[in-house]
């Protein structure tokens, strides 16, 4: 009868020698409780995790439960468990990020400040028709129609607000007219009534803000406001007071 060949040397062997005399020993142990009549064993729940190369026996050898684990295990790297906790900490340091400028915002605000220069010059520049007989002033912006200087004239528009410029010095009555002027076209009103008097208590009973109010509506700052102006009626001042028709 021929031989069994041997197993070749290695690493393993002494474990395959052990493990192969467990397995004959628990045949053995079997085989007699079986001849004694023992019951037989409640077979063993198999392990969670079974290994390559062992049997779903569970053993209470402490060596082969080793080999077991040392298999399972094997390749497996372990985590670094300081990664996420440095992570998350150098997360917590971090200052939120400044928004930065929008180029485009900057470029726009620009152009609207060109603009509103150009605005200011265009209509600063914008010619006025006046004519002024001594007693009476009117005056409008050529771009207006000339109907509404006869509506003013003849008192068809409601005043919307009224300034009285008596007693001020001229200066003082242009810095006046001008800031009066323009709150309320920024108000949205439509016409106002400005009162500078007659100037019958002046030396020579020439009004200086008289004399000077055809100038301060149709030339200067004051004239950015104002689309048209004449002579009030005389229940509302006569030649001392004009109406004002404001620009939209």
């Amino acid at each position: 009868m021929a031989k069994k060949p041997k197993a070749p040397d290695g690493p393993f062997s002494g474990l395959r020698e052990l493990r192969d005399k467990m397995v004959q020993e628990e045949k053995q142990a079997k085989e007699e409780k079986q001849k004694k009549g023992a019951p037989k064993a409640a077979p063993r729940p198999a392990p969670s995790s079974p290994s390559r190369g062992k049997s779903s026996a569970h053993s209470a050898n402490p060596e082969e439960d080793a080999l077991a684990f040392h298999r399972l295990v094997a390749g497996v790297t372990p985590l670094d468990q300081t990664r996420g906790r440095v992570a998350r900490a150098a997360h917590g340091r971090d200052e939120p990020k400044q928004p930065r400028p929008d180029p485009r915002e900057a470029i726009r605000q620009e152009v609207d400040e060109v603009h509103e220069h150009l605005r200011a010059l265009v209509e600063g520049g914008t010619r006025f028709e006046v004519s002024d007989d001594g007693r009476h002033v009117e005056g409008r912006r050529i771009d207006v129609p000339a109907d509404w200087v006869r509506r003013l004239r003849r008192g068809l528009l409601p005043i919307d607000a009224t300034v009285d410029l008596h007693g001020q010095r001229a200066g003082e009555a242009k810095s006046t007219l001008e800031a009066f002027l323009q709150t309320m076209r920024e108000r949205g009103e439509r016409c106002v009534l400005v009162v500078h008097g007659k100037g019958e208590h002046s030396p020579g009973g020439l009004g200086v803000l008289r004399g000077e109010i055809a100038a301060w509506l149709s030339q200067g700052s004051s004239s950015t406001h104002v689309a048209a102006f004449a002579s009030a009626h005389e229940e509302d001042g006569g030649t001392g007071a004009v109406y004002v028709l404001l620009r939209r």
